[in-house]
């Protein structure tokens, strides 16, 4: 069942979308390399690399619309690799688009592949042809969250970016932008939930504004938690000190009520475990803090490799309480 988050469209991430590389929010180095090539319209093959949020596609998006101007929709083909991600994609529709000339006098289109590191190897080597062969009237821009899944050939053809999150700063003021934009009281604990939560990536804090907005208009770190689907640090931070100090049934007990208000999943529940053990000051030593975020590790591998999640937070809470047992 999907989360509230999920469930919001991307309606706000859209509408507040930059219209020039100028308005691209935390990427100055990239922006200011992306601007010196459409001033000159030499656009070379591009490779985006970094995490969700964080500008990608909106760069993308931002170079057509500087390079075509009112014709950028009829000169760009954007695709997402994890949807049509066969050779079949590559063979059809990528090379019908670009044995065709670009509108305006622009010499080339551009053909904008999403999670392009989704591809199978043998679409990666078709692709790899396809930018060979149509140089001369297209260029690609590729984005991938992990780099390193992209095919050595495709990353030699390709001018690499790497797209880095978003600081807090560059997050917030955007936030505060579009609240003031709709008229919304962000309260300073709501926008530091919001930011907690998104950690740089701001497709994931606009969405939470947008969500947390259509419940109140007063937006307060209770509401933002609500709306997330995930649990206050505090609350987290409650259950893991609970089980350091002995107190394992209290600290199960805990987690059980939190995982049933909130509908937590045992992934997340982890992750905030990890944030927790790393950010807070818990009293232990280095010897049993390095036992804790191996222990950590190894479960959160046993739930996303499909483990029954309450079972293997009660093993990981039992684990937590034998740490904190030792001397």
């Amino acid at each position: 069942m999907a989360t509230k988050k999920e469930v919001v469209e991307d309606v706000w991430t859209e509408k507040y979308r930059p219209l020039t590389l100028d308005e691209v929010s935390g990427q100055e180095l990239i922006v200011k390399s992306l601007k010196s090539f459409v001033k000159n319209k030499s656009l070379q093959h591009l490779l985006f690399v970094g995490p969700a949020g964080t500008g990608k596609t909106t760069c993308a998006i931002a170079v057509a619309r500087e390079l075509f101007g009112e014709n950028w929709r009829q000169n760009i083909l954007e695709l997402n690799a994890s949807d049509e991600r066969g050779i079949d994609v590559i063979r059809n529709k990528v090379k019908t688009f670009a044995r065709t000339k670009a509108f305006g006098d622009v010499p080339f289109k551009l053909i904008y592949l999403d999670e392009s590191d989704a591809l199978t190897q043998e679409a990666q080597q078709a692709l790899r042809r396809t930018m060979e062969d149509y140089t001369g009237t297209c260029r690609f821009v590729l984005s991938a969250n992990y780099g390193s899944k992209i095919i050595s050939p495709i990353q030699s053809r390709c001018a690499l970016f790497r797209f880095a999150p978003l600081t807090e700063k560059d997050v917030g003021e955007r936030l505060k932008m579009i609240a003031k934009k709709e008229n919304i009281h962000l309260e300073q604990g709501g926008e530091k939930a919001i930011l907690e939560i998104a950690k740089g990536d701001l497709r994931t804090a606009i969405n939470l504004l947008q969500a947390s907005a259509s419940t109140a208009n007063k937006i307060s770190e209770d509401e933002v938690y609500n709306v997330s689907s995930k649990a206050k640090p505090k609350q987290i931070q409650e259950v893991v000190e609970l089980a350091l100090s002995g107190k394992f049934v209290d600290a199960r007990s805990r987690l059980n009520t939190i995982m049933i208000e909130q509908g937590l999943a045992g992934e997340e529940v982890i992750r905030q475990v990890h944030s927790i053990v790393m950010n807070t000051n818990l009293g232990i030593s280095e010897e049993k803090l390095t036992e804790l975020i191996d222990k950590i590790g190894e479960y959160d591998f046993r739930v996303i490799e499909g483990s029954d999640d309450r079972i293997q937070l009660d093993a990981l809470l039992a684990q937590i309480y034998l740490i904190g047992k030792k001397k």
